[in-house]
């Protein structure tokens, strides 16, 4: 069981960390001069990467791109709180109510990056011509894991530890 309970607490760390990434990093769009993530665009001038707002408009409306940015730290706030519980619920609680609450946690996450890619494809870029870069690739893979460790810990919960 000890074995088992490393593998999900390494699960839960990955999670985290490309969630971070995914939310950090500026790839969420890129062309072969525009590198673009929902805080900010990179446009390649004379060798060199200059930052610059995103646009504003009907291309890239502020409301989503609001939306897209608040699930994407809750996403992260969410993970890195279960991540806490985990560790406590451990220790404190007794069988069959020991992960409940991580996997509460880990679901919400797994919803808010969801949500967070979802809108991002719906609603942005859809004129343009390019490519969806890693942090986007980045973002339905933490939540493929965050929905996989979610599921694991909602089943764990009635296992001993």
């Amino acid at each position: 069981m000890l074995i088992l309970l490393a593998a999900i607490f390494i699960l839960h760390i990955i999670g985290i960390v490309l969630l971070l990434v995914a939310t950090i990093d500026n790839a969420w769009w890129v062309t072969d001069t525009i590198s673009t993530d929902v805080w900010a665009r990179w446009v390649l001038q004379n060798g060199k990467w200059n930052f610059t707002d995103l646009p504003t408009g009907s291309t890239y409306p502020q409301d989503y791109l609001q939306a897209v940015q608040a699930t994407s730290i809750l996403a992260c706030i969410f993970s890195i709180l279960g991540i806490f519980v985990f560790v406590a619920q451990l220790f404190t609680l007794e069988k069959g109510k020991r992960f409940t609450i991580s996997g509460i946690f880990q679901f919400v996450a797994c919803l808010c990056i969801m949500i967070a890619a979802s809108i991002y494809t719906d609603r942005f870029h859809l004129q343009e011509n390019g490519w969806y870069g890693h942090c986007f690739i980045l973002a339905w893979i933490s939540f493929a894991l965050t929905f996989i460790s979610s599921i694991i810990y909602f089943v764990l919960r009635k296992k001993t530890a």
